[in-house]
């Protein structure tokens, strides 16, 4: 996906003011634009996290001052993670962020480790990301130069190009020298994550967000957004839209809204698939009506994720496109459980059978039912999730293909 320059009507946005297209703000750049946090002003930023209402940009949408708040009270010096290894192949906002506005995310990180004892910083990125890491790593030493971080490090550390690894629990097990794999057991992350500390993990986006509510405050931060979701967010636009790419837009904003800013449709839609991998499928139809934010979307079954939106055009084929990415989740189990590991194979198996002219939908229904709730981890609940919406809103599609034919064709 092309990383776009920001449009003009953007540019009184907030995370993606003053960027520059096709490199990343230098130091003295961002300071210009954002100018500096005073670290020793000592106004809570606990305090401010909880007036802000901040929600983690990462997909779960957990409240960011409670996350601090559960690390502070855990027993041991805490640590601090910021989480950008993006597997969600249809989101690019945190490699967007890193790309273009690395010292955003880490002054956020800095506060955060600041209001939280924790002495270092580590930056997680895929090991695929590599022009993401010569951007923080440029940045690093930026800051360095100027020691504007005081005695905090900030080190990089490479993770498995794998959709389960950014799992904050999959994360600090691999940080940890063991395999990149998520679990549900305890102890959680802030109780005992990194090298056995109380740790703080972050995506990026929230680092990010946090770091103008310290210069600005929860106020101005409420001022965009609804009342129980406030602020801006990234969001990933890609498909049958004019102008691919990341936008930055007031959450609770009219899906239609959010395609307009990225140029209008490209084409007339058939469906909408909101959330990225882990999403809804929307009908054109029901889409036309959605807000971009988790409660009106949870209302229809859907929510946010990792705010990614795909356009499926209309004459693109729906059975195909969901049995290429129900294929992919199944390739991406880490493994650990029989749900996850059988379960998510047969389905994909049966997909690729309904759409190949045998309908076995009866199979799949039962299946999804069978695997959701008993995983060792949240994978094949989400892919199930994908694959019972999409063959709800792709229904004359699969019966279509059934039947031998294909309505795309």
């Amino acid at each position: 996906m092309t990383a776009l320059a920001v449009e003009p009507e953007q540019e009184a946005l907030r995370l993606l003011g003053g960027l520059r297209c096709g490199r990343a703000l230098s130091l003295d750049e961002h300071l210009a634009q954002h100018g500096s946090i005073d670290l020793g002003r000592r106004e809570s930023l606990r305090a401010m996290l909880e007036a802000s209402g901040l929600q983690g940009r990462g997909g779960g949408g957990f409240p960011v001052a409670r996350k601090v708040a559960a690390v502070v009270t855990a027993h041991g010096r805490p640590s601090l993670v910021v989480n950008a290894t993006e597997g969600e192949p249809l989101s690019h906002k945190d490699k967007f962020l890193l790309r273009h506005a690395p010292h955003l995310v880490l002054d956020g990180a800095i506060a955060l480790a600041s209001d939280i004892g924790a002495s270092s910083v580590v930056v997680a990125l895929a090991d695929r990301a590599r022009v993401e890491r010569e951007a923080l790593e440029v940045a690093v030493a930026e800051r360095a130069a100027l020691r504007i971080d005081g005695r905090i490090q900030i080190h990089a550390a490479a993770v498995p190009d794998s959709f389960v690894a950014g799992e904050e629990t999959a994360l600090i097990s691999h940080l940890n020298g063991g395999a990149a794999k998520p679990t549900f057991t305890p102890p959680r992350p802030f109780e005992r994550g990194l090298h056995g500390r109380p740790t703080l993990v972050q995506n990026a986006e929230t680092a990010a967000h946090v770091a103008l509510i310290a210069r600005k405050g929860p106020d101005w931060f409420r001022e965009l957004g609804t009342y129980g979701e406030p602020g801006s967010a990234l969001f990933t636009l890609s498909g049958a839209v004019r102008r691919p790419g990341v936008y930055e837009a007031g959450i609770g904003i009219p899906l239609q809204e959010l395609v307009e800013i990225a140029g209008g449709l490209a084409q007339q839609p058939q469906a909408v698939l909101v959330g990225g991998y882990f999403g809804t499928w929307f009908t054109a139809r029901e889409a036309a009506g959605l807000t971009m934010d988790d409660a009106s979307l949870r209302a229809r079954g859907g929510g946010l994720g990792a705010r990614a939106v795909a356009v499926l055009p209309h004459d693109g084929c729906g059975v195909e496109k969901t049995v290429r990415i129900a294929g992919y989740l199944a390739a991406e189990s880490a493994g650990q459980c029989g749900p996850c590991v059988h379960g998510l194979a047969a389905i994909v198996g049966a997909l690729d059978t309904t759409a190949r002219g045998k309908d076995q939908r009866d199979r799949i229904s039962r299946w999804c039912g069978q695997v959701t709730g008993r995983g060792a981890c949240r994978h094949p609940d989400g892919a199930v999730r994908f694959v019972a919406s999409a063959l709800d809103v792709f229904a004359e599609d699969f019966t279509a293909h059934a039947e031998g034919r294909c309505l795309a064709r």
